[in-house]
């Protein structure tokens, strides 16, 4: 301390000696913008966590060049023309559009500033309109105006860039490789959100990463599994790595609602709804989509939610989530939203309608992709009082041609399921009697990848049953039905293909009675969970469709959540927070045996890791099915392995049992032992400690609990 005194004392002298003045108001000191003299700020974590934006400087101001040149007359036509084009990305501020003019000629020079409200509208506008052609002589060329300082200190002779070593990135697919060929889940409870091994064989999970507040909202796995995305009051994030759950990329979108990978994982689609401060106005709606990799906003759309809640309801404000669905497969070529009378079908290589024009279809109210190609099957409900027919089309893309098209007759609903190869569409059709006073159910099976697109017409046996739920098998020819009146409905299994015919759908079999209200499938097809969730308070019933027989029988009480693992062997069952008690989740094999249940308090979600598709094609699967034997005994071994450490473990937790039963005995017969002599002494002199030996008497005894003397006077 008398060191830094000293030290301080020879610096005030120096100062005095150079007639500096000390007396320094650092609060009147600014660095230059976007300089920290090395010198990082301790919450430069948190800046960075909000996406904090400033109204300072010029960062909200872009340059516009190769404006046309104009005399004073045609200035105000001019500046409309950029006016409207530019306020139609962001708020021009007030006076935030300036073209400065020749002061000899009067004419303008060609270029002009434009302010906005915020510098994420400024960059927006430079992306969107750079490059845009106003005529055939104008292409405006747009500069943010602190690139000019930027510029300005280019060097005037040029020097080799610097080439820095490459360094390869982590393996996102790392979690593939594991040995033990787990799977991984991810689970929100409390405030913790955990991401877990399923070690099924040891009937436990394996910790792999855990953090506190990791999102505001919700988790949701990318379709492939690489990433993790978390959603937050600035926008969401995508974690992932080798090892450990890095943050590999921000996408800046306050107030963020919903969020919603393409397919192959290139894109994230970011929804807001912001509730106007006048309760006359409609809620504004913003939609970005990201590329996942660089963070850059392809496109963005703005609205009233009006405009973009046609078709149904499942996200917010009235709005059908997701608003834009992808098609073309794993490709993320295109991708589609619902409007009235069209439907408008982007491509992803410039983010623009294709053919620069919507697919114009009148009356159109709902439309859905093939998982694996590029066709639209859409539904046209019935006009004019059954004048015109409800319909069902397909239409290919990108030529908009009509592939196949069913009228259908009498139509009150319809809904449509694809098979996930893309091979079957079943379209679900609830007609009106003749009465029109009840409906009835019926399906249009199309035949996507047969000649033609042959249809046919199913009936159940009993067409008056109500639908309750249907499900085709993944990869498969078969799909379920659940119909009839609750709570004990009848589940019946259908074929695409029969022993007689291939070309015919037949049924395969018909579960009377059964407590069910939901299907799930395993991915691999084959085996079904036929479960009743809700009311019916979690029955599950695992169910064989090869050999048409049930497997086992369980029951998760009051289940609200079921999903098998990706490769079909484990089936999760979880209670939400939605009930407050017997929150957590289930394990089971794929034929019903509860492997292990764990607990949570105000358990949120729990979601399994996907996977990628296999590199295997189905000929070289086939063959692994058929020489299973041969690859099965390396597995076998590590099983018998494994079951061996399991009885050791539990040869050795029976052991430790029977040790503490013994030292617990033990202790006790030395306490009676040390007690002999003073049961002896209260017994007169009795040494015996068998109760047998001891007669049983009654001994009446009378005490004196309390005496009191009370004096009365009489009158």
């Amino acid at each position: 301390m008398a060191a830094e005194v000293m030290l301080m004392n020879e610096i005030e002298a120096k100062v005095a000696n150079l007639g500096i003045d000390m007396n320094i108001d650092f609060n009147s000191i600014q660095l230059p913008r976007g300089e920290d003299c090395g010198i990082i700020s301790d919450d430069e974590d948190v800046y960075h966590e909000d996406q904090l934006e400033y109204d300072s400087g010029f960062g909200n101001v872009i340059v516009v060049d190769n404006l046309p040149v104009v005399p004073r007359e045609k200035f105000e036509k001019l500046e409309g023309v950029i006016r409207k084009i530019y306020s139609q990305i962001g708020v021009i501020k007030e006076d935030g559009l300036w073209m400065p003019v020749d002061s000899e000629t009067k004419k303008t020079l060609g270029y002009c500033f434009i302010e906005y409200n915020t510098p994420k509208e400024a960059v927006l506008a430079k992306e969107k309109t750079n490059g845009y052609k106003l005529d055939r002589s104008h292409i405006f060329a747009v500069n943010m105006f602190d690139d000019f300082d930027k510029y300005m200190r280019v060097p005037d002779e040029w020097a080799p860039p610097e080439i820095k070593p490459y360094t390869p990135g982590e393996n996102l697919q790392k979690w593939l490789t594991d040995e033990k060929a787990r799977d991984q889940f991810v689970i929100r409870a409390g405030t913790d959100t955990e991401v877990l091994w399923n070690d099924a064989r040891q009937s436990k999970t394996e910790l792999v990463y855990r953090r506190a507040y990791w999102t505001e909202s919700f988790v949701q796995w990318s379709p492939l599994g690489t990433y993790l995305a978390t959603v937050h009051r600035q926008g969401a994030a995508v974690w992932g790595g080798a090892s450990t759950f890095n943050r590999l990329m921000r996408y800046a979108h306050p107030q963020v609602k919903l969020i919603d990978f393409s397919p192959g994982e290139k894109f994230l689609v970011t929804y807001s709804s912001q509730e106007p401060s006048n309760p006359c106005d409609e809620n504004r709606v913003v939609i970005n989509i990201f590329d996942v990799r660089t963070g850059k906003v392809m496109r963005d759309f703005n609205g009233s939610a009006d405009e973009f809640a046609i078709g149904g309801a499942g996200g917010g404000a009235g709005v059908s989530w997701p608003i834009f669905r992808w098609g073309g497969g794993k490709e993320d070529k295109y991708f589609a939203k619902l409007g009235k009378n069209m439907i408008s079908v982007y491509e992803t290589e410039t983010f623009s309608l294709i053919d620069k024009k919507s697919l114009k279809v009148e009356n159109v109210v709902d439309f859905s992709w093939s998982p694996t190609d590029p066709i639209l099957a859409l539904f046209v409900p019935e006009l004019g009082g059954g004048n015109q027919p409800a319909r069902v089309s397909l239409v290919q893309i990108p030529s908009k041609v009509e592939l196949r098209q069913k009228n259908l007759f009498s139509v009150s609903d319809c809904k449509m399921y694809w098979q996930s190869n893309g091979e079957y569409l079943a379209v679900k059709a609830d007609r009106y009697t003749k009465t029109k006073k009840s409906t009835y159910t019926g399906f249009e099976l199309f035949r996507i990848k047969e000649r033609d697109i042959p249809i046919e017409v199913l009936e159940l046996d009993n067409k008056n049953d109500k639908i309750i739920a249907f499900a085709w098998e993944p990869k498969g020819h078969r799909f379920a039905v659940i119909h009839g009146d609750n709570p004990r409905p009848d589940i019946s299994f259908y074929s695409m293909k029969s022993s007689h015919n291939l070309g015919r759908v037949s049924k395969l079999t018909t579960l009377k009675g059964k407590q069910a209200n939901a299907l799930f499938w395993s991915p691999g097809g084959r085996f079904i969970v036929l479960a009743g969730l809700k009311g019916l308070n979690g029955q599950l019933e695992f169910f064989n469709v090869d050999e048409l027989e049930t497997m086992s029988t369980g029951e998760h009480f009051m289940a609200t959540d079921i999903e098998w693992d990706p490769t079909g062997r484990y089936v999760a069952t979880s209670v939400t927070s939605v009930h407050e008690m017997e929150n957590g989740f289930n394990i089971w094999s794929f034929h019903g045996k509860l492997l292990y249940r764990i607990l949570k308090d105000h358990f949120f979600q729990f979601l399994w890791r996907p996977r990628p598709p296999s590199f295997l094609s189905p000929e070289e699967e086939e063959a692994i099915a058929r020489n299973l034997k041969r690859y099965s005994k390396k597995y076998d071994a590590e099983d018998q392995d494994v079951s061996m450490l399991l009885s050791e473990q539990d040869r050795e937790k029976r052991r430790m049992l029977k040790e503490e039963w013994e030292r617990w005995v033990s202790e006790w017969r030395r306490a009676a032992e040390e007690e002999k002599m003073e049961r002896q002494r209260l017994r007169d002199g009795e040494a015996s400690d068998e109760e047998e030996e001891y007669e049983a008497k009654e001994v009446e005894v009378e005490e004196i609990l309390d005496v009191s003397e009370e004096i009365l006077f009489e009158e």
